[in-house]
């Protein structure tokens, strides 16, 4: 294909780039339809950004046109050929793959030597043909070997020139070629690398959201699946007791319309990202949850005090646990173990319920429901929605969690993190209590 024909077509990179350049526009167009601050990096940079440089053979035209040079078919021809192959080159500059193909690095030696033809046929004038020689060195070798390239392509430059015009224009057309090979190569470079860098941004960005999204699912599913379960046993509670004791189930419904209340305000917390679970209160709503299913519970907690992260993350775990038993086991007593050590912390929740998982784990135990199950898998795995959630955080902070039939019935859940705090535990915090 021709020159004057390649110019009129579109190039292949420009298409490639072309649905994403759309899709950018469109984001870009909705941004500031609502009113935000736009970062618009510009169309993609393609091969034409390099043609007006071709005006630096307009003298060799001109000569052409006003017959001052010899043999002009011949003289045209190469005219004609150095545009197609430095058109060739430089759109095949801005991909990064077609630059680094064999075809592009054949086709800049044929320019070189094409290059180094026209020179010493014609001199003059022709000469110039290699700074844009340099220019398109500098679009397609960018990397270690291009300073290398550079200073000897303008020896070679500066040596043809002297060759045949003498040693005035040697030392111009040697600099002529060093520089715009360097720069060039500098300005495209940088261009490249900021493009990437706002792709890594929005990328980034994207991660964050979905991120936050999820940061949030859990939240909601943790918050509401426990909440519900304790407003659903202490419904029941309450019609139970109303028949002979009103009383009890009016303090049945107060603990509703508390655990009401206090839901609200923690999923208010959870949408701003400030909620900060407690340990302590994760075990005061166990023990109310637990009482009102018949459940009897023992708590035994030994070991240094807890960092606020290590607390809220163990929190968590009583929470999903104990919803668990509530809703699955139908266990008659249920045991949390805290032991501290001087690195890790361990919170074991046990109950001794006959209940068998019906999710994707596959032993036995408190059972699994598609929302807050707690299967275990056969390699110690965990399984469910809720405790899949808690593993993860767990994992993040370095601990790991563990959930499956106990070897003398039952179900066990266990979470092992990094321990934190340095005070002693108060004496009564040590003992053995049933809650």
């Amino acid at each position: 294909m021709t020159w004057w024909r390649r110019l009129r077509c579109r190039p292949a990179a420009l298409q490639s780039q072309r649905p994403a350049w759309r899709a950018q526009t469109r984001r870009v167009r909705a941004a500031r339809h609502s009113g935000e601050a736009v970062d618009h990096p510009g169309p993609p940079p393609t091969g034409f950004a390099l043609l007006p440089w071709l005006l630096m053979g307009m003298g060799s035209f001109s000569n052409l046109l006003q017959g001052r040079t010899p043999d002009p078919w011949i003289g045209g021809l190469g005219l004609l050929a150095f545009n197609s192959l430095y058109v060739y080159v430089t759109f095949r500059a801005f991909d990064r793959a077609k630059r680094q193909s064999v075809s592009t690095r054949v086709a800049l030696g044929l320019m070189g030597v094409l290059t180094t033809g026209l020179a010493l046929g014609y001199g003059g004038s022709w000469l110039m043909f290699f700074p844009l020689l340099g220019l398109a060195t500098g679009a397609v070798l960018r990397g270690p070997w291009l300073g290398r390239t550079g200073i000897l392509l303008a020896v070679y430059a500066g040596a043809v020139s002297a060759v045949q015009d003498g040693w005035e224009d040697a030392t111009s057309i040697g600099y002529g070629t060093f520089i715009s090979a360097m720069v060039t190569a500098a300005i495209l470079s940088l261009s490249e690398a900021v493009r990437e860098l706002r792709a890594a941004r929005e990328e980034l960005a994207r991660r964050a959201v979905e991120q936050e999204r999820l940061r949030f699912s859990r939240d909601l599913h943790d918050l509401l699946g426990h909440t519900l379960s304790v407003v659903v046993v202490k419904s029941e509670a309450a019609r139970r007791l109303a028949p002979r004791d009103m009383d009890a189930a009016l303090a049945q419904i107060s603990d509703i319309e508390s655990v009401g209340r206090q839901a609200l305000t923690e999923i208010r917390e959870a949408v701003t990202g400030y909620r900060e679970g407690s340990l302590a209160t994760e075990l005061a709503r166990a023990r109310s949850a637990l009482n009102a299913a018949s459940v009897r519970v023992v708590v035994r907690q030994s070991g240094a005090p807890l960092d606020p992260q290590t607390e809220a993350l163990l929190g968590w775990v009583v929470r999903e646990a104990v919803t668990n038993v509530v809703r699955h086991s139908r266990a008659s007593r249920c045991e949390i173990t805290v032991t501290g050590a001087a690195e890790r912390v361990r919170l074991t929740v046990t109950d001794d319920g006959t209940g068998t998982g019906t999710g994707t784990g596959t032993g036995t135990g408190t059972g699994t429901d598609a929302d807050t199950g707690s299967g275990a898998f056969p390699g110690g795995g965990v399984g469910g929605t809720g405790l899949k959630g808690l593993a993860e955080r767990l994992a993040a902070a370095g601990g790991s969690l563990t959930a499956g039939p106990a070897p003398r019935g039952g179900f066990t859940v266990t979470a092992d993190l990094p321990a934190g705090g340095d005070e002693p535990v108060p004496s009564a915090a040590t003992a053995p209590r049933a809650l």
